[in-house]
């Protein structure tokens, strides 16, 4: 029974010894990991100066700051682990974390890829908050730009994450990229008047019209033509381009042609 004793007070004084001896370098490597995070929230700050001063939006600046102070952190930390653990190799330690890297990278791939498809999204600016774009089955207003996914917001208020990958490798369409948009409008109207006729009757019809631009100026151009009938895409410009003011404008127009036109048979395409 005593000699059990023994042996535990004597692990305890070997490992109460262990931790005297280790503790200026846990002081120490506690130190540096302190000025290094210290040095962390500096390098995030002028960054973020850097950032915006060459233009780039309060967004972009804020990510780029993280990452730079993700990255001085990370060799405070390993800076820090060495002068703690002496016996830690510095070559063995990023030999290890290469090849660990490497299996993070197949592991956590698709993440990866969004992470670094919302970063150049970011810089390169497709399209920013607010902009209206249609991507595959999806169309509505860019509500934010995450460094994972991209919220948007349809016209019937529901909201959708789209993958940055998704958006960075496919085509999209952004509705709101210039300031105007044109707005077709399919008139079918009866009769065998000659075509000149027709168009003008057309085109009177929307003279002075409240959202149709002056310039460019409306226009009909003959889509087809038939005995009894003859089919006009109307052609007018919305401003500004989005969504609804398109619309807007398209349902003005019907109305414009139906009252200017008897029996003229109108829709709007968009």
């Amino acid at each position: 029974m005593l000699d059990a004793v023994d042996l535990i007070l004597s692990r305890i004084e070997s490992m109460a010894r262990g931790a005297i001896a280790a503790t200026p370098n846990l002081v120490m490597g506690l130190s540096v990991l302190f000025l290094f995070w210290l040095a962390g929230k500096a390098v995030r700050g002028g960054v973020r100066r850097v950032s915006r001063d060459a233009g780039q939006p309060e967004q972009v600046a804020r990510v780029f700051g993280r990452l730079a102070a993700w990255v001085v952190n990370t060799l405070g930390f390993l800076l820090a682990l060495s002068i703690v653990a002496p016996s830690i190799d510095t070559a063995t330690l990023f030999s290890t974390l290469g090849i660990g890297g490497v299996a993070f990278g197949f592991a956590f791939k698709d993440i990866l890829q969004n992470l670094l498809a919302g970063l150049l999204l970011l810089v390169t600016r497709p399209f920013r908050l607010g902009d209206q774009i249609v991507s595959g089955a999806h169309e509505g207003t860019i509500e934010d730009i995450e460094l994972r996914a991209t919220r948007m917001r349809t016209y019937d208020n529901r909201m959708v994450l789209i993958p940055n990958s998704e958006l960075f490798t496919t085509r999209v369409i952004v509705n709101t990229a210039n300031e105007r948009r044109r707005v077709s409008v399919l008139a079918t109207v009866p009769g065998d008047d000659p075509e000149e006729t027709v168009r003008g009757r057309l085109l009177a019809a929307l003279a002075g019209a409240p959202g149709v631009l002056e310039s460019p100026s409306p226009s009909a151009v003959l889509r087809s033509a038939a005995p009894g009938e003859a089919q006009f895409e109307v052609r007018v410009w919305a401003d500004p381009a989005t969504q609804r003011s398109v619309a807007d404008t398209g349902d003005m127009v019907i109305g414009l042609l139906r009252n200017g036109i008897v029996d003229c048979s109108a829709k709007w395409t968009a």
